[in-house]
């Protein structure tokens, strides 16, 4: 069986979003494009990640106002990078030891892609119909 790289399961060119922008703005275009992470950078360089479950925790803070919380208060430094040629089931291991719910992709420091639990079963599904 051949082994697949990342570029060939990543979604290529992910929604992204600054760190200064706030809450408000990652809310709208989780909604609008049905992701549930976003890239977060600083300059095109990428600082951390912020995902759904990070937004639902602080709606769930009495007195956060999402127009005025920025995205950089909510989001998670320690992000998993990998390059668009390493083999993806390294990477799919990586995600389920850590409890990863995406991966970034990045080539020459720039976010090409993301690879997230939503594509990782989506390719499973794919393999367990060609395989029946």
């Amino acid at each position: 069986m051949r082994k697949m790289k990342m570029r060939e399961a990543m979604t290529a060119s992910p929604h992204t979003i600054g760190r200064e922008q706030a809450l408000t703005v990652a809310w709208d275009l989780m909604r609008k494009f049905n992701i549930r992470h976003l890239p977060v950078l600083d300059g095109g360089k990428l600082i951390g990640i912020v995902s759904e479950r990070d937004l639902q925790v602080l709606d769930g803070i009495p007195g956060v106002d999402r127009g005025k919380v920025k995205v950089e208060e909510a989001m998670a430094q320690e992000v998993y990078v990998t390059s668009p040629d390493a083999p993806l089931a390294s990477a799919c291991e990586v995600m389920a030891l850590h409890k990863y719910g995406c991966i970034v992709i990045a080539e020459l420091g720039k976010v090409v892609g993301i690879f997230s639990t939503v594509d990782a079963v989506r390719m499973l599904a794919q393999a367990l119909n060609e395989a029946s």
